[in-house]
């Protein structure tokens, strides 16, 4: 599957990394947001990393 050329997997995997370091900056409060919307991004993370995972699977 592509988007725009770009494989879906790869913008899954590019968006899971800024996802990452979101919530790295977060925990260690470089960033300072309400925890709320840290545990919503978090869940977002682990849900786009699934998807991320099946299609990196089932494309081999």
């Amino acid at each position: 599957m592509t988007i725009a050329g770009i494989s879906l997997v790869l913008l899954l995997g590019i968006v899971n990394l800024i996802l990452i370091l979101f919530q790295v900056s977060t925990g260690k409060k470089w960033v300072k947001i309400h925890f709320a919307w840290h545990r919503r991004l978090g869940v977002l993370l682990l849900l786009t990393a699934l998807v991320h995972a099946v299609l990196a699977y089932l494309s081999r």
